[in-house]
């Protein structure tokens, strides 16, 4: 009754009506029912404020930047390696053993050159520009390894393409223009070959002129190589000096660091065969104890009986 009551109010006012929901208390008095105006704000349905779309916007911004970046990084990494295995497999191709002769007139060997870095520079004397400015590149560079710390001394060497000019004598003149350091090898046409195939030189004398003057055609190029003989680098013209000491130095630290884990894994590999005959040792005394209770226990069985 109280409700219909409530309703017929209701209809009779201009304000909605807006039920809720209440128990008939335990002292039987009825329920009071609250109204609200239409225009009324609801709590619950109060908005705070207007929706924007700036940090969700900045959100994917972020994310997708560091995909970018971890692509980018990603892509450096495999073009790293790509380049490690083509230096990798272009070290198996490159060097070999050479008999030479020095500006004292002096045999120098590829096996008596083992123990020291190198530098290898193929050229001759008479070249107008181009060789004079790659052996001053690599004379500041030696310079420049010099500065940079205690690294092991490099021994630069100008191999000649072109015997039939390039005596020892002609030789020893023309290098004292660059690095106090550098010598000088020659040797006949057939030893020069040898050397240029082992180490993938090119080299091409053009026609002679009148005066008898010629240009030789050949690669430009230096090759470092480590004390094991082996080759581990090559600068090419479009080097500076600073990035040949730069690159020398890498590959010094790369090339000890790497004998250090070889050495490492040899005294392993003697720690774990000395672990292996210990064990073997203490196994076999194991045995020979368990022998000697079962013999033991058979006597003592022999005496009762």
């Amino acid at each position: 009754r109280n409700l219909f009551q409530g309703v017929l109010r209701q209809r009779t006012s201009s304000r909605p009506l807006v039920l809720h929901s209440c128990r008939v208390s335990s002292l039987g008095q009825p329920c009071r029912y609250a109204s609200e105006d239409a225009g009324s704000e609801n709590p619950r349905s109060k908005r705070t404020g207007p929706r924007t779309w700036g940090p969700l916007i900045a959100t994917f911004v972020l994310i997708g930047g560091a995909v970018f970046f971890l692509r980018i990084v990603k892509s450096q990494v495999k073009n790293e390696q790509r380049q490690e295995r083509r230096r990798m497999i272009g070290k198996a191709q490159i060097g070999g053993k050479f008999e030479l002769v020095d500006t004292n007139g002096k045999t120098v060997t590829s096996d008596g050159l083992r123990g020291q870095w190198l530098l290898l520079y193929f050229g001759f004397t008479h070249c107008p520009d181009v060789c004079p400015d790659q052996l001053d590149k690599l004379s500041l560079g030696i310079s420049s390894l010099k500065r940079m710390g205690n690294y092991p001394r490099v021994q630069p060497i100008f191999v000649s393409v072109d015997p039939d000019r390039d005596t020892p004598d002609k030789i020893r003149e023309y290098l004292a223009d660059f690095h106090a350091d550098f010598i000088g090898l020659t040797g006949s046409t057939e030893q020069i070959q040898q050397v240029c195939k082992a180490y993938r030189v090119y080299f091409s004398a053009s026609p002679k002129t009148e005066d008898n003057d010629y240009i030789v055609d050949h690669t430009i190029i230096c090759y470092m190589v480590s004390p094991d003989g082996e080759f581990v680098d090559y600068f090419g013209q479009n080097k500076s000096a600073e990035d040949i000491a730069l690159s020398m130095r890498q590959q010094m630290i790369k090339y000890y660091m790497a004998e250090r884990s070889r050495e490492w894994d040899k005294i392993k590999s003697g720690v774990d065969a000395e672990r292996s005959i210990v064990a073997d040792l203490e196994d076999t005394v194991k045995k020979q104890k368990q022998m000697e209770r079962m013999l033991l226990r058979e006597e003592r069985e022999k005496t009762k009986q």
